[in-house]
């Protein structure tokens, strides 16, 4: 039996999916060992093979990846820090295993491109994978405050309806958009930062 046919997955399966069926398996099981009987050996044996099927899976993807994950990760932060965006998103394309990180990094990756729906969607899974992190948090409070500003403004900078021509040309166009300024200043300021310290 192989390790993907213990945890009961294909071996197209994401990380996701894996870490899903395990955590799974190894609620079903912790309960069961306690059964009388061979019922409760069966599932002690079985808690061992889903760990070691685990562990084996994972190292393997780590390995495809290059290696940990954590220097290609690095790679990933300072393409972005290059603006070369493009090249951080192939990268990050190639990756098997997902975590909190990527999901940050993809995050980062869709705000440059202005995506600002489909970055805080990133960021919420990061959260999920790692509540404890701050730094996914922070980024994602300043993001939805932008989200929230572009909603209210219908994504327009300046939302007078009948505009001087000085409006027009831009001349009034720290009256009208310091909030918004500050606030795009606040999350990209934090993005930045997230990606300098890593």
């Amino acid at each position: 039996m192989t390790n993907y046919e213990i945890l009961q997955v294909s071996e197209n399966a994401t990380d996701e999916e894996i870490e899903e069926a395990y955590r799974n398996l190894k609620a079903k099981y912790n309960e069961e060992r306690w059964l009388d009987g061979e019922a409760g050996n069966h599932a002690a044996r079985m808690l061992g093979k889903i760990d070691a099927a685990y562990e084996d899976i994972m190292r393997e993807r780590k390995e495809k990846s290059g290696g940990s994950g954590t220097n290609a990760l690095d790679e990933v932060a300072t393409l972005i820090r290059e603006g070369r965006i493009a090249e951080a998103q192939e990268k990050l394309d190639s990756f098997n295993e997902r975590t909190a990180e990527w999901h940050y990094l993809q995050s980062v990756v869709f705000y440059k491109k202005n995506w600002i729906n489909e970055s805080k969607k990133q960021l919420e899974i990061a959260m999920q994978l790692d509540g404890a992190n701050q730094k996914y948090r922070d980024a994602y409070e300043k993001l939805r405050a932008r989200a929230d500003y572009r909603a209210q403004t219908g994504g327009a900078e300046n939302t007078n309806p009948n505009p001087t021509a000085d409006e027009q040309m831009g001349g009034n166009w720290c009256a009208n958009c310091a909030s918004f300024c500050y606030t795009f200043l606040c999350v990209n300021c934090l993005f930045n930062l997230c990606c300098n310290c890593r």
